[in-house]
């Protein structure tokens, strides 16, 4: 037998022996790692049965137990179903709850206490209402979880006495509680609502409050994930055409110029209407005077004739001289 079979056979049967060592070693590794998994404590946790929606009461028959590794357990949650239901009173969930998601202290009341919209606001927030229409609340499909910002539109009068309009963005990625009186975020179907609810702080609730009186609200929806803010600028009309303030202070102080014509021609039209009812009035007035039928128990009427006697001139005049500082009057018969 050759040299190099005999070295080829000894370095398979070294192999061999290395991959059984190898093999052997990795196994034990693995019952290692599935014995030290089996030792990690174990507890349980409630979890829902059905979906629960908005003002959903917990009942028994909608949750149960399920095993839960100890360490891993989440906040508020609970760890049997007789936590949920204690003697107090009934709990009723506050947000949307899916089948097997883990019922959690934060998405259902307190014992006894009902699913109101003051229980859905987190410490320190408001809930403040603005009203909307269909184009100002994004036509209806704004649902409650959604984050929106809000947008003031105002008109104000320059020291020149222009007009200017502007928008700005008031408040950012703000969460919507309600629309209307709906605070169910399960809602699917979009409806156009006349009423938005608005989770904020003191400053934005007096911010909100104070722009509704100060121009016209609307809201933008925000991406789900988008919560962060982002740089914005003021918007004027300027920006939509590329015009300066000053061509447009022109184009408006045109605009109410052509105004304040049309109002004065529609005075003079006014006052022209006015004076032919009134000629109309008097010709018919006039027609029925000449065809009224004179009395028949008229009485005489008596003329009075003034007649004007001319007055005599007469018989004597009177001169008078002066003699000295002295005047003298003497009585002259006259000629004429």
């Amino acid at each position: 037998m050759r040299a190099n079979s005999i070295i080829m056979i000894v370095l398979a049967g070294i192999f061999g022996v290395l991959a059984v060592v190898l093999a052997n070693m990795w196994l034990a590794n693995q019952r290692n790692q599935m014995a030290s998994a089996s030792e990690v404590p174990e507890s349980t946790i409630v979890v829902a049965t059905v979906a629960l929606k908005f003002g959903d009461q917990i009942t028994a028959d909608k949750m149960r137990q399920i095993p839960w590794p100890a360490g891993s357990i989440p906040a508020g949650a609970f760890k049997t179903a007789d936590e949920v239901l204690v003697k107090e009173g009934s709990r009723q969930a506050l947000q949307a709850i899916g089948v097997n998601e883990p019922i959690l202290s934060s998405k259902i009341t307190g014992p006894g206490q009902r699913a109101t919209l003051s229980a859905v606001l987190a410490d320190g927030m408001k809930a403040v209402s603005i009203r909307v229409n269909d184009v100002l609340g994004v036509a209806g499909f704004v649902f409650p979880g959604d984050r929106v910002d809000v947008l003031l539109t105002r008109n104000v009068r320059n020291a020149d006495g222009s007009d200017q309009s502007f928008v700005d963005v008031l408040l950012q990625s703000i969460k919507v509680l309600a629309v209307d009186q709906v605070a169910d975020e399960t809602k699917e179907n979009p409806t156009v609502v006349k009423a938005v609810t608005l989770e904020v702080s003191t400053k934005d609730a007096q911010k909100l409050t104070l722009a509704a009186g100060a121009g016209q609200l609307s809201l933008a929806l925000r991406q789900v994930a988008a919560n962060q803010g982002e740089d914005t600028a003021r918007i004027t009309l300027s920006d939509l055409t590329g015009d300066t303030p000053q061509d447009v202070a022109a184009r408006q102080a045109d605009l109410e110029r052509q105004a304040a014509l049309e109002a004065e021609r529609k005075r003079n039209d006014e006052r022209l209407d006015g004076l032919q009812k009134a000629v109309e009035n008097v010709g018919s007035r006039l027609e029925e005077i000449g065809k009224a039928k004179p009395s028949t128990d008229a009485k005489e009427v008596v003329k009075e004739v003034v007649k004007y006697v001319q007055p005599e001139s007469p018989t004597y005049a009177t001169v008078g001289v002066f003699r000295g500082t002295e005047r003298v009057t003497y009585d002259v018969p006259r000629t004429n």
